[in-house]
């Protein structure tokens, strides 16, 4: 007998080839033969959609452009013909075969968009929505593809934070929301809710992106849906923004096609960045120490030997630990996939494989994934359809910084160069606290292997002409196994230890059936469509996780050859019930009405607050089509929208946040002996008026397009307000917990976003094509009980009143002339400097942020020049706060950098950095150490060329291309960091703008060649 948990993984298995085996054959009363080509090349367009009006008959191009419709229609009807970058066609066939011409439109204002539960043209819409076409951006060597994102959507700010593959990525939709809840979007794979939250139990530092496990290859297109129009009807999961990814598919009638793609290249750090952490050589360090003795009328250290010192300055040698860490990465990327179909099924089968180091030794990122996509028509009015992903992620991810023992900073940024790392005999040696670079890298033993599917199975009904149904289960499951053990040679695992071991094995299940039905009827003038749907959705959390210490060698590393043996195990479960309903209505095409309303209800709020209610509603007017500006040559189309709309968030707290919870594992003194008996203790502190966080969202907009379509501009003007936001409430210990989870705070974020694209120039041979995009935004913490210091040290402060990400600092005004001593503001002017002189001076959010892009095409030759940029935006460089002061001011254990050369050291002397005393580099809250994080980097130039299609056909090939692609070839900033973008995630998922310890993101040039049969 099956047991009904494995039920939903057969069901997904067996179906499809059951389908293939059960088709029934359709009616066919015409066969129509044709081809989509380039208006003014005449170059057929490979993958053009083709839509039979009225049914769900739809096919792609092949390889020469060429589809067939074998359909129980009859001549004459309509097909709606839409292309990435042409205008959509509405074409009437009355016989075959038929050649179909699309003109290249630079606003892509007919462009098919991916919306909630559907599909619409971007002439028709009334939210705010970012259509992307990931296959410009998708060479960019990044672990995750949303890293590869950055610089093309307005309005949602990518930091790629690291040179590390397949991290986390900060990425913020119209900013940030929640405090204590999560701020990432809600990502939708094929219509799969997924997990986009880290199952890291290990601490490593810097958390793994889950959606690193998606091959970026797989990706068709990427919709992002900003305002709370598009959003609402997410209801509860829409406060973040929705990212829904489209993944590739076959076409029906198509021949079945052969694509083969590879990049190879190599990664390194960009050797200008360098120069900011450069070390004092021996000499100079030795020299600085003795300085820093004098000021503090303390023996010198390095004084001649036979005074029982260390030697002179100029004796000392140097020693590069960092040698070590950097290196040359290799990067690849190998995908081949087969995508085809009959009349009544299609498919998609793609293998991919990628590999990347890090910059860093021994950190790298290897992901395998196998994606099936397959479609059946059962007669033509039911579709059967599955998707599925199945991948394995494994990961080094070493331990970068934060913290003593075991980190590749620590153990070579941070220990100064006259210092050497072997013996005489050559074996490796110790010097204080910090593992030894030499054993660190050689000898990592941290890893961890993530094994994920996502898949669903769906069937679409057409009841009628006008009415649909479809039914969709989904699956998101993951397995994370991690595992560290480290040797006797190493701090960890030295003795009294003896070896230390950590396992954790984390499991994540995410399941969702969801039904919709949806009308869609028009009369005259008057189009309107409704929708009707219901989701339960559940998500189950269970981990294992074991320590082991005490081993008989190095030699045995599982946790059950170790002497002591300890584990824990957690387990949650949360459910989410939803219904949810939309009307669209458009009258002429010229007035258009959008209503939605959902309500949710979420196991993890109070009883008294379960169900949370989410409306929306917005309006468009298209102005071009009113008689007073049809004439107006020059003006190709202009819409006004505008909306407003709520949504909730619930992400980002615990499964079991509202209820009163007790724990168990905690022993007491038995009554007689010494043996401690089994006991229970207060865990949480109840609260059943737990309730979502709601999010008001009001937007503007204005869509305009000139010149025939030459010229587009789409503007829109935001206003966001959270209330009631998720935070964890301190209260007084006397209670027995220090805090609880409550709905206090109000934040707010508003700003605009600015896209421009424009076709500079369309000949026959040569095009050249720009986008521009610029946002800003605005964040705010309107409400909030009292001031919350965030990030180790209190350097960043959440305060009512000025925005999330604020650095609280002593403001230093300079460094006395004369006496070389640091000079603080008095802001009380009471002649002291305490913490009442502390402010909030600057913060992590940038005044402006965008990307530009120019596409050029000669011929069979493109060039791809994308370029982003970042303004106003600050960070607090802790790097720089470490090389400046060692950690402790003359340890001699602890580095310096050589940009403490320019200390001041006589009189009259002018320079921001202070004489060598203790009480000049105490205070780790200095504002010297906030800088401004603004940057403008090349992100790619791609060169490309692709093989005139009659060479490639005496190949026995469709397509052949070649190209070439480098990433970061010049970043124009003034930080003194090794990259402005860095983001070592203190303080979770809602901090930024906090530098520690990570690699710059890598420079890279890669070969790449791709093909198809």
């Amino acid at each position: 007998m099956i047991k009904n948990r494995y039920k939903p993984f057969i069901l997904l298995v067996l179906v499809p080839a059951f389908i293939q085996a059960q088709q029934t054959t359709p009616l066919v009363n015409s066969t129509l033969d044709g081809v989509v080509v380039d208006a003014l090349t005449e170059e057929p367009l490979v993958g053009a959609s083709l839509q039979l009006e009225g049914v769900t008959h739809s096919t792609k191009t092949d390889g020469q452009g060429k589809f067939r419709f074998v359909t129980g229609q009859k001549f004459p009807y309509t097909i709606f013909v839409s292309y990435i970058g042409y205008k959509t066609q509405r074409v009437v066939a009355d016989g075959s075969p038929i050649t179909i011409r699309l003109e290249q439109d630079a606003t892509l204002l007919d462009d098919v968009v991916v919306v909630g539960y559907g599909t619409r043209s971007k002439r028709n819409l009334v939210g705010s929505v970012s259509k992307i076409d990931p296959k410009s951006s998708q060479s960019i060597p990044e672990g995750s593809f949303d890293a590869q994102l950055q610089g093309r959507i307005p309005g949602v700010q990518i930091a790629s934070n690291t040179g590390i593959p397949g991290q986390d990525v900060f990425i913020r939709v119209r900013g940030t929301t929640s405090i204590n809840g999560a701020n990432a979007p809600l990502y939708i794979v094929d219509g799969v809710y997924i997990n986009s939250s880290s199952l890291q139990h290990i601490n490593q530092e810097r958390t793994p992106s889950p959606i690193a496990d998606l091959n970026p290859s797989d990706i068709e297109s990427v919709e992002v849906l900003k305002d709370a129009v598009a959003t609402a009807i997410y209801g509860s999961r829409g406060a973040n923004g929705v990212i829904i990814i489209t993944t590739k598919s076959g076409a029906y009638g198509s021949k079945t096609k052969v694509n083969l793609a590879t990049t190879t290249g190599w990664g390194w750090a960009p050797p200008e960045r360098l120069k900011h952490w450069e070390l004092a050589n021996g000499a100079e360090f030795a020299t600085l120490i003795n300085e820093y003795n004098r000021n503090m009328g303390q023996a010198l250290y390095f004084r001649p030997r036979s005074e029982g010192g260390a030697g002179l300055p100029e004796e000392q040698s140097t020693y590069d630990r960092m040698a070590y860490v950097w290196q040359t990465a290799a990067i690849g990327d190998y995908n081949v996939s087969v995508d085809g179909g009959s009349e009544s099924v299609n498919y998609y089968v793609g293998l991919g494989h990628n590999k990347q180091e890090s910059i860093w030794r021994p950190i790298d990122f290897q992901r395998t994934s196998f994606k099936f996509n397959l479609n059946a028509r059962l007669g033509n009015r039911v579709t059967l359809g599955s998707s599925n992903t199945v991948s394995g992620v494994f990961r080094n991810p070493a331990r970068a910084a934060n913290g003593t023992q075991g980190t590749l900073l620590q153990s070579s940024l941070n220990i100064p160069t006259h210092l050497p790392i072997f013996d005489e005999q050559g074996k490796p040696l110790i010097w204080g606290t910090p593992d030894n670079i030499a054993v660190i890298t050689d000898e990592s033993n941290v890893k961890s292997k993530t094994a994920r599917y996502i898949g669903n199975l769906f069937l679409d009904v057409e009841l009628s002409k006008k009415l649909k149904l479809k039914s969709n289960w989904g699956l998101d499951y993951a397995n994370f196994d991690e595992a560290e053990y480290w040797e006797t040679d190493t701090k960890t695992g030295a003795p009294p230890v003896n070896g230390s071991a950590s396992s954790s094995l984390t499991r994540n299940l995410n399941w969702f059936n969801e039904q919709t039905i949806n009308y869609t009827d028009r009369i005259a003038s008057h189009q309107f469509n409704v929708l009707l749907g219901n989701t339960l959705q559940g998500e189950v959390l269970q981990n294992t996780h074991a320590f082991g210490t005490n081993f008989p060698s190095d030699a045995f590393r599982l946790i059950s050859a170790a002497a002591n043996q300890t584990a824990n195990e957690s387990f949650s479960e949360a459910r989410l019930v939803s219904f949810f309903t939309a009307a669209n209505y458009n009258f002429d095409d010229r007035y258009l009405l959008e209503l939605t309303y959902r309500a949710d209800a979420s196991s993890k709020f109070g009883k008294n607050n379960r169900w949370g209610f989410f409306p929306s509603a917005g309006a468009a007017w298209r102005l071009k089509n009113e008689s007073f500006l049809k004439d107006v040559s020059f003006l190709s189309d202009l819409k006004w929208r505008i909306g407003y709309g709520v949504t909730g968030n619930q992400e980002g707290i615990g499964a079991y946040a509202s209820p009163g919870l007790w724990t168990a594992g905690s022993g007491y003194p038995a009554a007689y002996g010494s043996a401690e008996g089994p006991g229970i203790v207060p865990l949480q502190s109840p609260n059943p008026d737990l309730k979502w966080e709601r999010t008001a969202q009001f937007n503007t907009g204005l869509d305009v397009s000139l010149f025939d379509n030459r010229l587009g501009l789409e503007f829109n003007w935001y206003h966001k307000y959270t209330s009631d936001v998720l935070l964890a409430v301190a209260v007084s210990r006397v209670t027995g917990f220090s805090s609880y989870m409550s709905n206090y705070g109000e934040i707010s974020n508003k700003g605009f976003e600015l896209a421009i694209t424009s076709a500079n120039i369309r000949t026959k041979d040569f095009s050249w094509n720009t986008a521009f995009n610029i946002s800003q935004n605005r964040n705010l913490v309107e409400k909030i009980a009292a001031p919350m210091n965030f990030a180790t040290r209190d350097v960043v402060r959440i305060e009512q009143g000025k925005p999330l990400y604020s650095f609280w600092m002593y403001n230093q005004l300079g460094v006395d002339p004369q006496t070389g001593d640091i000079i603080y503001e008095d802001v009380n002017e009471d002649g002291s400097i305490t913490v009442a002189d502390r402010y909030l001076i600057e913060d992590a959010w940038p005044s402006y942020f965008g990307g530009l892009t120019n596409d050029f095409r000669y011929k069979g030759f493109d060039l791809n020049v994308f370029l982003t940029y970042s303004l106003g935006n600050y960070l607090y460089n802790l790097n720089r706060v470490f090389g400046e002061r060692g950690g402790t001011l003359g340890a001699i254990n602890r580095s310096l950098w050589k940009s403490q050369l320019d200390r001041w050291t006589t009189p009259g002397q002018i320079t921001d950095l202070p004489r060598l005393t203790s009480a000049n580099y105490s205070i780790y809250q200095n504002s010297r150490y906030v800088e401004d994080g603004s940057f403008l980097r090349l992100r790619q130039l791609a060169l490309g060329y692709t093989l005139p299609k009659v060479v490639a056909a005496k190949l026995k090939l469709s397509q052949l291309r070649f190209s070439v692609i480098a990433t970061n070839l010049f970043l124009l900033t003034g930080y003194t960091g090794l990259d402005p973008e860095t983001n070592m995630g203190v303080g979770g998922d809602n901090s930024q703008g906090y530098d520690y310890g990570t690699p710059p993101q890598p420079r890279t040039f890669q070969f790449g060649v791709n093909l198809s049969l």
